[in-house]
């Protein structure tokens, strides 16, 4: 029981989180292609359009006082994730000639909902190509 609280907390906390990131994003101008964009086991919170420049967006919202930030629970691992996650997105949409990056927005929960927009979140270190 205790654990299944804890799950339902948690995904409201993630919608909550996406929320607050869309409404960010949107407030400055930019365009919102896909929200929670799946494929197979790949999947990206956001997709969107920041002037001509395609962003994978990650929204990482943890409670206020938690061990790890939302910034820091964005692990090698997790940048691995989304780097397939993107790859297949450019397959499925045919995009392997845009310009892209990834961006982190960080959602701390608590007494109120605080944001943190991180652009060039992280560096690839492998290219991003078709093979």
């Amino acid at each position: 029981m205790l654990n299944r609280l804890r799950a339902q907390f948690a995904a409201k906390r993630g919608r909550a989180g996406e929320d607050a990131a869309e409404e960010l994003l949107r407030q400055a101008g930019w365009r919102i292609l896909e929200r929670n964009w799946r494929q197979g086991r790949h999947e990206l919170d956001l997709v969107c359009e920041d002037g001509d420049e395609l962003v994978f967006v990650e929204v990482r919202a943890r409670s206020e006082g938690g061990m790890v930030s939302p910034a820091e629970s964005v692990t090698p691992a997790k940048q691995r994730s989304l780097i397939r996650a993107a790859r297949t997105y450019l397959n499925t949409h045919n995009a392997w000639e845009r310009s892209c990056r990834f961006d982190v927005v960080c959602v701390t929960v608590g007494a109120r909902i605080r944001t943190e927009h991180i652009r060039h979140a992280f560096e690839l270190n492998q290219t991003l190509d078709r093979g």
